[in-house]
This record gives C-alpha cells, structure tokens and sequence, in this order.
C-alpha cells in the first residue's frame, strides 16, 4: 500500500473522531437549553448525554467484532450511512422523545465506525509504541472536534439559531466521509488472520480476559471523570457571581483547548518519560482539580475544573491503545468494542448518577462530589499500573 492511501486512511480516522466529538461533546451547551424549553429535570435532561452512550456501549460490545469478521471498510460506511441519516433527521424533530431516538441511532453508528477505525488502526501502525503515539493524535482530532462542536452551538444560540443545526453539519460532512471511505483503498487483511477468532464468540471470550476488563476498568473510570465536565459543569459555574465572570463564561470551551493541546503535545511527554509514570502523575492532577472544587466550591471549580482539561488529555487515548496493544491485530475489532463498551457505558451512567444526586440533595455541587470519588479511585488505579505495571509482557508479545 502507498505512502499517501495510508496517509488518506489516517486522515480519514482523523476526520471521523473530529465529527464524532462535534456531537458528543456539545451536549453540556444544549442541556440547559433543553431543560428551559421542554421544563425537564437534570435526571431526565441527561438521557440527552446517556441515550446514545447506551447505544454505543451496546453496539460496541454486540457488533465490534464485525470489524473483523466483514472488514474495516464495509463497517465504516455502515456505520456512516446510520450516523448521517440520524443527523438528518433532526430537521424535521420537534419532542424531546424524537431527539433522544434520533441519538440513540448515532450511538448505534458511532459504536460501529469508532471500532472499525481503532482495529484499523492496528494495520497503519507497526509497534506498540507508534499505535499510542497515533492513538493520541487520532484522540487530538477528536479534542478538536470537542471545541469547534460546543463553540459552533454556542454561536448559533447567540445569532437565534436552533442548535439542531449542529446535526445538520454533521451530517454533511458524514456524507463527505462515506464517499472518501468508498474511494480509499483499505489494507489487506490476510486470510488467516480473518478466520481467526472473528465473531460474536471471540468478543465473549475477551470478557474473561483480564487485560481487557483491567483496562477497561481503568478507562470507564477515566471517562467518569471527564464527561462530569463537559455534562455538567455549565451547570455548575452558572451559580458563579465571583469576579472571574468572562472565565466562566468560556470555562467548557478553555477546557477542551487545554485537552486537545495535552493530546498533541503526548508524543513529546510519552518520549520523555514511561507510560506509566505519566498516567499516574495525570489521575493525581485531576483528582486534585475535583479536591478543591469539593473543598472551595463554585470559587475553585472556575478555574480547576477547566485547567483538568490539560492533565485528562492523554489518559483515555493511551489507556485504550495500551488495551488494544496487549492482543493480536486479528483480535482488534472485537477488544476494542470490549473496551467502547466499559466507555460509553461509564459516559452514560455517570452523569445520569451525578443528575440524580444532585437533584436528590438539591445543588450540581453534590454531582461533582460523587466525580471526586471516581477521579480518586482513578488515581489509585494508576498508581498500581504503575507499581505493578501488568500489562508488561502481554505488550511485549502481541504482534
């Protein structure tokens, strides 16, 4: 294969996680929205968040070994005709209910294309060590996506335009994509390779594997502590009145600038110090974030909460290439739908968790108190990654 298909490829997984985040990420800025125009508690608000989540833990763990029984390529554009004719229909959709059906399908696409494109990955990428340095700067383009989607929704809002509009680009530039993914010449997978283990069966086998639910563990609590901002935390700063207004004002949009520079700068970090090491000085920077919001209130949280954007940026997307490294490039698609689905479950249980304490005890406060929890177990996970470091020999032997 040449040099440039194989870089069309990367750009095109580039391109899909970048209109992924677009999505996904800008549903801290449309719930409030939400619960002013349809009269909606922050439990019932969150299902917005944790609908399509739901959906694409589902679609992870019951159809991600598709990405290695029929192929990278056709799963994709599965995945992509789903996605935009969701995204389509949010022009026409007036209820709530229709809204939260419409992403529940986008869930079940992104569950499809995300483990075609992580198991494709595995082919673009000879060792290890270079599969986590792309798995970082495909998670880059993601973070990107993170801002533009949440600024383009703030700006509609701004001009007196519907945030649906938002589904609408997404759409389009889904569309651009599936012609992109029909044209690209995808690498070839050995016979062998395609008739080993590739099934609904090879999935059920990789829950008993340690290394896969380890991993997994660790990143479901990753996530927890992430999607509390981005859910939540215009929640929670719209009780500020202290003199730091403009911050707040920007405070979701300053963390995901601080995220997608801590994603590009991961390649230089990873060269310079262990995984490992890196990993634990991370969870303890974000635990502290969530500490002197819990102890200092509103008044802390405007400036921590978004400063945790730096030190999340490079957890998730080491964690996941760390777990998919540890097994064989024929077994790619089936983990890595093993570990969307410990993802997208924890995206969608923490926050509706969060909503439900905070409308239990009356105040978000009590939401990111529970967030605390996850981020210090978080840390403690790390810290025995990186005393035991686990995953030593199964990444030292994969191939």
């Amino acid at each position: 294969m040449t040099s440039s298909n194989l870089g069309a490829l990367r750009w095109l997984t580039y391109m899909m996680f970048f209109m992924f985040a677009m999505t996904s990420d800008a549903v801290g800025v449309i719930i409030p929205e939400l619960i002013r125009d349809y009269q909606l508690t922050m439990t019932q608000a969150s299902a917005f968040h944790y609908a399509p989540m739901i959906w694409i833990a589902a679609s992870g763990l019951l159809l991600g070994f598709l990405a290695d029984k029929i192929g990278h390529k056709p799963t994709i554009i599965l995945g992509f005709v789903l996605f935009a004719g969701a995204c389509f229909g949010f022009v026409m959709g007036e209820t709530f209910i229709t809204f939260v059906c419409l992403l529940s399908v986008i869930g079940l696409a992104i569950g499809l294309f995300k483990t075609a494109a992580l198991a494709l990955l595995g082919d673009l990428t000879p060792t290890s060590q270079a599969h986590t340095r792309t798995m970082n700067m495909v998670e880059g383009f993601f973070a990107v996506g993170a801002i533009v989607g949440p600024a383009a929704v703030s700006y509609m809002l701004a001009s007196g335009v519907s945030w649906v509009y938002l589904y609408i680009l997404a759409g389009g530039l889904c569309s651009v994509l599936c012609l992109i993914t029909f044209a690209v010449k995808f690498p070839e997978r050995p016979a062998k390779q395609v008739s080993q283990g590739s099934g609904f069966r090879q999935t059920l086998l990789m829950l008993k594997d340690k290394h896969a639910l380890g991993f997994s563990a660790a990143i479901a609590l990753y996530v927890a502590t992430e999607v509390a901002i981005y859910v939540w935390m215009p929640t929670l700063l719209k009780t500020y009145e202290g003199s730091w207004g403009l911050l707040a004002t920007y405070a979701l949009t300053i963390f995901f600038i601080l995220r997608a520079v801590g994603r590009f700068m991961a390649v230089w970090l990873l060269n310079l110090f262990s995984w490992q090491s890196v990993m634990l000085a991370l969870s303890l920077a974000i635990f502290l974030c969530y500490l002197l919001t819990f102890v200092f209130g509103v008044d802390a949280a405007v400036i921590a909460l978004p400063l945790s954007g730096l030190f999340m940026s490079m957890i998730y997307p080491t964690l996941n290439s760390k777990g998919i490294s540890c097994f064989d490039k024929h077994q790619h698609g089936s983990v890595a739908g093993v570990i969307l689905f410990f993802t997208a479950l924890s995206a969608a249980l923490a926050p509706l968790l969060m909503g439900m304490v905070s409308d239990y005890f009356g105040h978000i406060r009590y939401g990111f108190a529970l967030a605390m929890g996850f981020a210090a177990l978080l840390m403690l996970a790390m810290a025995y990654n990186y005393w035991k470091n686990p995953a030593q020999l199964r990444l030292a032997n994969a191939h």
